[in-house]
């Protein structure tokens, strides 16, 4: 039974490895395709799903949020378990609410939170490389968290960018920290919004800081100069988790959950 038009919104989590990104593409299967292919195939309407960010090939996330319209009014474990029914392993609904008709996961969000996973080795970690950066240490942690320090404020982060953005590359970083476990390292970043490959850039300076391979006045030079791509290395996309993404309005508890603990959990 088809009623009048609901919005619905849903937290999901995915293994980024085997996809080309999040957003629809025609070279390869994204988890917008996936997703958009579960709601067909359980109201039997095809829907445009928006994200609330977009993640590039390999990337993780356990905090996306996105929304749909459909004419189906089902209850709401029904859109979580008719969905994940549909979706590949790799792909689950974790939680669902209905929303403002206006709602929109994107442009609403307040703010959005990244994790990046490194792990300190001397070989390879072939079980580990799947989820983390795996690089050769030692690092200097103290170092790293005074880079870190720089990032945090209202700064044009061009440097950071691959591209130049329209409107513009000024954003305000509430929070850049990092938590250390033995080999494992967590690093953590909270924004309003993010420029396109900004948190692996900023974690592959930090690694290259650590490492004393630059000097900690860098990032001054960086933020006092900012040029689109100059920050380098990139880290890889398969340390990157999106975690959280946190709205204004009134959400269900279950959004508030980040993954605090994945920064002890991998390996």
């Amino acid at each position: 039974m088809h009623d009048s038009q609901h919005r619905i919104a849903l937290r999901i989590q995915y293994d980024g490895a085997n996809f080309a990104g999040s957003q629809w593409q025609k070279n390869g299967p994204t988890i917008q395709g996936a997703l958009e292919l579960a709601v067909a195939n359980l109201t039997q309407v095809s829907q445009r799903v928006d994200f609330a960010g977009r993640t590039d090939a390999g990337v993780h996330a356990t905090g996306q949020i996105v929304a749909f319209n459909t004419g189906r009014n089902l209850p709401i474990q029904r859109w979580i378990y008719g969905l994940n029914h549909f979706l590949p392993s790799t792909v689950a609904v974790q939680s669902a609410c209905q929303v403002p008709a206006d709602f929109h996961p994107r442009y609403d969000a307040s703010e959005r939170t990244y994790h990046y996973h490194m792990y300190v080795a001397q070989q390879r970690q072939p079980i580990i490389d799947r989820y983390a950066w795996v690089v050769r240490g030692p690092l200097g942690i103290d170092e790293i968290r005074i880079g870190l320090g720089k990032l945090i404020g209202e700064h044009d982060f061009a440097s950071f960018a691959s591209r130049p953005e329209n409107p513009g590359t000024r954003r305000t970083i509430t929070e850049a920290s990092v938590r250390v476990d033995g080999a494992r390292y967590c690093f953590r970043f909270r924004a309003s919004a993010f420029l396109p490959h900004q948190v692996r850039r900023m974690v592959g300076l930090m690694e290259q800081i650590g490492r004393g391979r630059i000097g900690m006045d860098c990032i001054d030079r960086f933020l006092a100069d900012p040029r689109a791509g100059t920050v380098e290395p990139t880290a890889p996309p398969h340390g990157l988790v999106l975690t959280q993404v946190r709205y204004a309005m009134v959400i269900p508890e279950e959004w508030s959950f980040d993954c605090e603990d994945l920064c002890h959990s991998q390996g």
